[in-house]
Order: structure tokens, then sequence, then C-alpha cells
């Protein structure tokens, strides 16, 4: 799973799988749900980011990782 924020367009995507996706659906203003060729979420786009959540924090908590990457 990656996070990725654009500051430019105050967007927030987080990659929930490394696959294309070929749909995306909005379920409301400013967050859209991508889904693969199998129907299968792999990413939430979430627009005005900084207006809808904490992007200055982060907390992970009881994760199985087994690599961690910060950029």
């Amino acid at each position: 799973m990656k996070l990725r924020y654009d500051q430019a367009t105050d967007s927030l995507y987080i990659h929930l799988a490394d696959r294309p996706s070929v749909d995306s659906y909005e379920v409301s203003d400013g967050v859209v749900l991508d889904y693969d060729e199998n129907g299968t979420l792999v990413g939430i786009d979430l627009q005005h980011a900084s207006q809808k959540a904490d992007i200055e924090s982060l907390a992970l908590v009881h994760l199985p990782l087994r690599n961690l990457q910060a950029a």
C-alpha cells in the first residue's frame, strides 16, 4: 500500500494494490474509488485532502509490515 500526497492539487491517493484501475466511482464529493478489471478496489482518491483528513500525522497500528519505506 502507498500513500501519495500532491500539495499542488491538495489530493491524497491511497494505492491499495499495484494494479491499474479501469473503473472509478465518486462516492461523495471529492472521494473517488478506483477498481481494477475484476471489480476489486485498488485505490482511493481524496480531493481537498487537507480539509477532509489530518494529513499532518500518520499512525500505523498493528500492521504486519515486512517492508516500510519513507520518501
